[in-house]
């Protein structure tokens, strides 16, 4: 099918537990909401990663909204992604612009540089993956048969090779894993705060399981607005907390333009940003892969496209202001708990982003969601994230009784989580890209001279 033509689902699928494909949607006001409920989902990281960078929070989703468009009409329509600011870039850029925060990276342009060479090698190799994607045929005898017809996908087979299930599960996981120590850490600073993440991810729970329809469906926004309400009577009510502040949303304008900055070139920053594109081909892989398992949807021949999509997007949003973006793994987890797939609801999503991008005042209110709930929430997600990387190993029946598979996720597990970071020069590679690195090359390592064998 092509873009924006989608094979509408009744309403009473939802109460059904059905599947929505990526190439069906809900009625509109249904997809609408689930839209939001992907917006809330990818708020948090995608407003905290440029923070802890220096940029403009409202360019960094105004760019989110137009990658994930852009992403949306290279790949089709076919693969269900939101693209968001992406932690891999936070190192690097810190590392190139010598930012100590807090407010506004005062050397943000050399950045912007490195980040548009970055999407631009993440695109040629979506070219050359796409190119080398094509379907082959060959012919096979078959008993009873003079042939049957074989395909192939040669890029897909050369990728997997390098990063199989056991590796693109591990790196999925990690992501997740990695991300946990930001709410636990950093988005509880009280012991109420501590207390309110629990009420907020017990909510989410409750709505998960004893609630069933679109209730159930939108587990992650109706628990986040149900611990908002409680999280106001015992703060703004009864004084026990920090209060909900609406000063700010009741100052800022209804609409206005954001902050854009114009990148410049340095041959220092360039190189040192541009090797994340490695570890974006890794997340975005692991995501195809993880959809893939959850859909029962074979994406692979959207490869290509789907990490040209990301680079372009990536390219784009450096050259306006905004940071590197990736395929986000947050709207994975809202996903999988609710087993929707399709891509209307990411358009929809888009352009709320964009709204957002250009309201201060919006903006303002959505950032006037209490900490430690969005922290409770994020919780939430992130385990998502990283059972949806346990799901791929599931999937394809990864056999942890091999050794090297199980040498293999256990230290990526391990690498990732503790954020193992090794350093060459100025060039810092934090937790997500060692344990992406260091999952394919151990897993190449290890599988040296070893007799071929299912994994």
């Amino acid at each position: 099918m092509g873009l924006l033509n989608w094979t509408e689902k009744p309403a009473s699928t939802l109460d059904n537990g059905g599947v929505i494909a990526p190439d069906e949607r809900l009625p509109w006001p249904q997809t609408a909401v689930m839209g939001v409920q992907h917006v809330i989902a990818m708020f948090g990281a995608a407003v905290l990663a440029p923070l802890l960078m220096g940029f403009d929070p409202n360019v960094a989703i105004l760019m989110s909204g137009i990658g994930t468009l852009i992403f949306f009409v290279i790949t089709g329509g076919k693969v269900p992604s939101y693209l968001g600011s992406s932690f891999a870039f936070i190192g690097v850029v810190i590392a190139a612009s010598g930012y100590a925060g807090p407010g506004l990276n005062t050397n943000l342009g050399v950045v912007l540089g490195g980040i548009i060479v970055c999407g631009a090698v993440y695109t040629l190799i979506g070219f050359i993956v796409h190119l080398t994607n094509e379907r082959h045929t060959r012919t096979t005898p078959m008993k009873g048969m003079e042939v049957e017809e074989v395909e192939s996908d040669v890029a897909v087979h050369w990728i997997e090779r390098l990063m199989p299930p056991v590796v693109t599960g591990a790196v999925v996981a990690v992501i997740g894993l990695n991300l946990a120590a930001i709410p636990i850490k950093n988005m509880a600073p009280t012991g109420f705060d501590a207390w309110m993440q629990a009420v907020t991810f017990l909510s989410v729970g409750l709505v998960a399981v004893y609630t069933r329809g679109m209730t159930q469906r939108l587990l992650i926004l109706v628990g986040l607005i149900v611990a908002s309400l409680i999280y106001a009577v015992l703060t703004n009510g009864l004084g026990l907390g920090k209060p909900i502040d609406f000063s700010a949303m009741a100052a800022a304008p209804l609409f206005g333009l954001p902050k854009f900055t114009a990148p410049v070139f340095e041959a220092q920053a360039m190189l040192l940003i541009a090797p994340v594109a490695l570890i974006l081909v890794a997340e975005n892989l692991g995501h195809v892969k993880a959809v893939s398992a959850m859909t029962g949807r074979d994406l692979n021949p959207y490869l290509g496209k789907a990490f040209i999509g990301d680079g372009v997007a990536t390219m784009v949003s450096g050259a306006a202001g905004g940071t590197g973006v990736t395929t986000y793994a947050e709207n994975i987890g809202v996903m999988a708990a609710t087993k929707i797939y399709s891509t209307a609801m990411f358009v929809v999503a888009a352009c709320i982003a964009i709204l957002l991008g250009f309201s201060p005042k919006f903006g303002a209110l959505i950032q006037a969601i209490p900490l430690a709930v969005m922290g409770g929430v994020s919780i939430v997600v992130f385990g998502l994230i990283a059972i949806a990387g346990a799901r791929i190993w599931v999937e394809n029946k990864v056999d942890f009784s091999n050794n090297k598979n199980l040498l293999v996720a256990a230290i990526t597990l391990i690498l990732g989580t503790g954020d193992y970071t090794l350093k060459i020069g100025a060039f810092a590679l934090g937790g997500i890209g060692t344990a992406t690195f260091g999952a394919i090359i151990l897993y190449a390592l290890l599988s040296r001279g070893q007799a071929s064998k299912p994994d």
